[in-house]
This record gives C-alpha cells, structure tokens and sequence, in this order.
C-alpha cells in the first residue's frame, strides 16, 4: 500500500496553481496537469495479495483486477460499455499495436474525471510501481510530441495524451477465462486470466519518442533509461571476452523484428548465453531481465522470474546490433526457450525507443487457454483462438 505522505508535501492545489502560472503554452500546462494527475492517482490505497503461493497471487491478483474492473464498469455509462467491452473470443483481443491509431474500446479521452480515477486504479492492479509512472509518462510525451510537430497537418488530434483505450475481454471472472487492455500511442499491455488466475501479461510493448527529452522544462528525462544503460554496460564488458559473438550486426534494425502480425521464430538464438558469461556479466545480464520483468506489479513478476528454471537462464542469449556509443542507433535481444525481448532505439536519429517482450507460447495466455478447455471442457485446441 502506497503512504499518501510520499507526495503530499510536494503535490497540492498551490503548487499546481504555481506550475500553471508558469507555463506558457496551453499545450504544456495540461501535459504537465495531466502527468501530475497521473502520480496523484498512485495515492489511492490499493489492496495487495502476499500469499506465499505463486499460483495463490496470480489467483489474488485476478481477484483484484475482477474488483477494479467491474468498479470502473460501474461507473460508465450503457454507451461507454458497449465500447469498452468485447466477448473474450473476440478477434480483437489479439489486436495489439503501437502505432497511433483510433482503436476500439474507451479512450481516457471519453472519460469523466471519476471514471478516469478508476481506470487509474485499474492499471496498478498490474503494474508495478516503476511500470505505472512508465506508462503513464509516455502517455504525456504526446504532448512532447504534438509540440515538436506543431507543422504537421493533424498533430493537434493525432498526438493527445488522452488517447489511451482501455477494454475488456469477456466477463471479469474468478473462474472463466478474461482479459483486459491498455493500448494506445508506445503502449500495449495485454492481461489474460485463466481459472480463476492471472496466466498472462504479454505481449507487452512500451515506447519512448522521444526517448531523451532535450529540450524544455523536462529536459534529460528518459522513461527507458535503464532498460538501455543496463544493456549497454553489458555489451561493453562482453568486449573483454565474447567480442566476436556478443555483436551480430554492426548496424542495428530499424526496428524490433517481432511486430504485430510477425512471426516469433527468430530461428536459433544469436549472442552470448548466460553460461558463457563470466559471474559480473551474469550478474548484469539477470538485473536487466528483471528490469524489464518488474514493469509488471510485484507477485506477478516474481512468480515469472521464479519460472525461469536454471537450465533456462543458462540457455537464455544476449545480441547486441549497432553502435555502443548513446545517441547513436542500437538493438539488442534477449532470447530463450520461453521468451524473447527485444529493444531498438535507431529512429529520429537514435531518440525513438521500442522494447517488447513476448512468451513464445502463451501470449494473451493462448498456451494456458487450450490446457484450461482440454481438462475443464474437453475442447480441442482449435477452439482457442491463434496468434503467432
């Protein structure tokens, strides 16, 4: 549970008033509103499960998320549900991206300030702490963004930071099978849950433009930061000893290979393993699969590192693509047998972030949906819906 006292200090009417004051842009002055807004929203007490089981968390964090979601329900109107609910079988679940684009479901934009205090509270049930301020900060580059590309014909509706839709899959459960979203402009966050537990949290897809704020009162900001620096200081000491493999391109792609629609077959795993690392590297190759792991709240990330078998972390690679220098276009790749992650920063001249992480057999908890209809239903697997 979050200590109000954290922000309470620092975050009142006056100083919103005095941040206001100085802003000289409308655009700016509700960009910054709306980010405070969103770190306000974290003060709210949410209930935590801490049974010692993992299996018993995920069941407690679904609880939770049925608990949240069908209080935001609650309060949207008949019209503002059908938008924001599809049957879980829908083709739709399974329609994730990152690109801004209208979607389907409720955007924050349609949203009174009550139901967007839910949908806030929502997103926590999820996320953990570091995650939320993550999302919730890359929803406010928009407005970033929409001043940099202040010429461009239709940036004003195109780059809106409340142009965020959240949807739910099916009926919000503690035994049948649903899921809710988060999606919109550099995110995609993705929750399955199966008998009564949280099965899934990917695809999950996070993006930064720009990844280095230069300019302007929030300049140096990096919402990606660890997720490069981390990886950086690995392939720097993977110089030392695996110079030749640790690097499989000396120009990085343009962009993450596994987008919608692409195939999670990247063939055999390139790089170095994990047991080829001497114990420093190790050591930070480990840090920055948590890193990224831990975007998700904290029962859920640890029962997904506590998944990942020994064998598994020898067998698990690091790639690097492109220069090692910052400000100049890298990727890099972490594969195994159960999941791959991927980072690219290349575009707008290496200030455009991507990172996604997929399970290579149970996005949208598809792996855990067929074992669920083969033992509760006897259904065969092609009842389940597919998506590479």
């Amino acid at each position: 549970m979050l200590s109000e006292s954290i922000f309470s200090d620092r975050i009142t009417p006056v100083f919103l008033f005095k941040v206001s004051r100085r802003m000289k842009k409308s655009f700016c002055m509700r960009s910054v509103v709306c980010a405070l807004l969103f770190t306000l929203s974290l003060c709210v007490p949410t209930a935590f499960a801490h049974d010692e089981s993992p299996k018993s968390n995920r069941h407690g964090v679904n609880t939770e998320m049925v608990t949240q979601v069908k209080a935001w329900l609650k309060l949207l109107t008949e019209e503002q549900r059908e938008s924001a609910c599809f049957p879980f079988e829908s083709d739709e679940r399974l329609n994730w991206h990152f690109v801004p684009r209208e979607r389907l479901g409720l955007p924050l934009k349609a949203m009174d300030l009550k139901q967007r205090r839910a949908a806030y509270r929502l997103m926590q049930t999820g996320l953990s702490h570091q995650g939320y301020l993550k999302a919730t900060t890359i929803m406010s580059l928009e407005s970033i963004l929409r001043e940099l590309e202040k010429d461009r014909p239709g940036n004003e509706d195109r780059r809106d930071p409340e142009k965020y839709w959240f949807s739910v899959f099916g009926v919000p459960s503690e035994t049948e099978p649903w899921g809710w979203r988060l999606e919109g402009h550099h995110i995609s966050i993705n929750f399955s849950s199966v008998s009564g537990a949280v099965a899934a949290a990917t695809p999950l897809f996070l993006g930064s433009s720009p990844a280095e704020i230069r300019t302007g009162p929030r300049a140096g900001q990096r919402v990606l930061a660890a997720e490069e620096d981390m990886a950086r200081k690995l392939i720097v000491s993977l110089q030392g000893n695996h110079a030749e493999r640790s690097v499989i391109a000396s120009e990085a792609p343009d962009e993450v290979l596994t987008v919608p629609d692409a195939s999670l077959d990247l063939g055999e795993p390139q790089g170095v393993s994990e047991e080829e690392m001497d114990s420093i590297q190790q050591a930070l190759f480990r840090r920055l699969v948590e890193q990224i792991v831990r975007t998700l709240r904290g029962e859920l990330a640890d029962d997904v590192l506590a998944g990942i078998s020994d064998n598994e972390w020898k067998e698990l690679s690091f790639a690097w693509a492109g220069s090692f220098e910052r400000g100049r276009g890298h990727y890099y790749r972490i594969q195994g047998p159960s999941f791959i992650i991927e980072y690219d920063n290349t575009q707008n001249e290496a200030n455009h972030a991507h990172v996604v992480w997929h399970s290579l057999d149970n996005n949208f908890g598809l792996d855990a949906l067929r074992r669920h209809y083969e033992s509760q239903h006897d259904q065969p697997q092609a009842s389940v819906n597919k998506k590479n």
